[in-house]
């Protein structure tokens, strides 16, 4: 009896994969390279994280970011964060009525569905810990009152990794609350004469980046409920563990990641297990996504800053000092 339940579950995989197939291919008429930070970006929407970009100006964050608000049928904001910029500009406010004669809270731009928060880094730290709830509880907290968000809800922030000048640095506790820190590199000299190329013939434009969409809330909702079920086997919680565990002893790091980081592997690993037609996770699966989910989870020991060495380095040597299950 429960083969038939097993086989209609690989068949709606097979139509989730070639949906999200169907996608990539529509941001590639807008967005040129950049397959893995496309990828993890779907990632994070299927498995309901939150993401942060980095990259220099002028590498598509913004248009990455737009580009997967586009694929759901839901509401967006942008909000651009400055260093004037107050929580309450960017939660809501109480004002008062004076006809009725009672406080009332006007809801601020992060409600909404999916929020694009550009420049996370340029706010000062109170308007960066007004997303702290947000982000982990989806709702806002005012005068006492609690208000949910609507689902689904989903930050993508985009922060400059050089300039340091007039930013504020994101305190730990709120980077852990992003599924992926997602570095967006410069392209290859064949993208970039790609671009030269689609700008001159006007295949593409900056003021139009909407793409067809591809789910709605319930479809989301559907796919979510799926990932869901993707089976994990023992040795795949041991596996995710373990490598989780080697950050906190890793001599090249100063701490190691929470449990929140093996979660955010677990979900996301799912995901990318639907995405290549499988209801069940495998190591490779596991691989793919842990820098993403790690990289801004722990911070190196002062000496090997010194010595040049990488996050990604350390991330490396745990990726071959842990291995993976057969």
């Amino acid at each position: 009896m429960d083969t038939p339940s097993v086989f209609q579950n690989r068949l709606y995989i097979s139509d989730v994969r070639d949906k999200i197939q169907e996608m990539k291919s529509q941001i590639g008429q807008k967005l040129v390279g950049q397959d893995k930070v496309v990828d993890l970006m779907i990632i994070a929407l299927l498995a309901d994280g939150h993401v942060l970009l980095e990259g220099v100006p002028g590498v598509a964050k913004t248009l990455v970011a737009k580009l997967l608000a586009s694929m759901v049928n839901a509401d967006f904001s942008r909000i651009q964060f400055t260093p004037d910029l107050m929580p309450s500009d960017v939660l809501g406010t109480s004002i008062y009525n004076q006809k009725e004669g009672v406080f009332q809270f006007k809801k601020g731009p992060i409600f909404t569905n999916m929020a694009l928060v550009d420049e996370i880094n340029r706010a000062p730290a109170k308007t960066q810990a007004a997303l702290f709830e947000v982000m982990e509880e989806r709702q806002i907290t005012n005068d006492g009152t609690t208000y949910p968000m609507d689902y689904p809800f989903m930050v993508l922030a985009t922060q400059n990794p050089i300039e340091q000048e007039g930013t504020y640095p994101l305190p730990e506790a709120q980077l852990d609350r992003f599924m992926f820190k997602v570095s967006v590199g410069y392209p290859t000299s064949e993208e970039e004469q790609e671009v030269l190329k689609r700008h001159h013939l006007g295949q593409l434009s900056s003021s139009n980046v909407e793409v067809q969409s591809f789910f709605s809330k319930e479809n989301l909702k559907e796919i979510r409920s799926l990932v869901e079920q993707v089976t994990v086997a023992d040795k795949l919680f041991a596996y995710i563990t373990a490598l989780v565990q080697e950050s906190r002893k890793s001599a090249q790091l100063y701490y190691g990641a929470s449990p929140r980081a093996s979660l955010a592997i677990m979900k996301s690993a799912k995901v990318h297990a639907i995405m290549n037609g499988r209801d069940f996770v495998t190591p490779e699966d596991v691989i793919f996504v842990f820098s993403s989910v790690m990289s801004h989870r722990v911070m190196l020991t002062p000496e090997k800053e010194m010595e040049g060495y990488t996050v990604e380095m350390a991330l490396d040597q745990i990726l071959k000092a842990v291995e993976a299950p057969r």
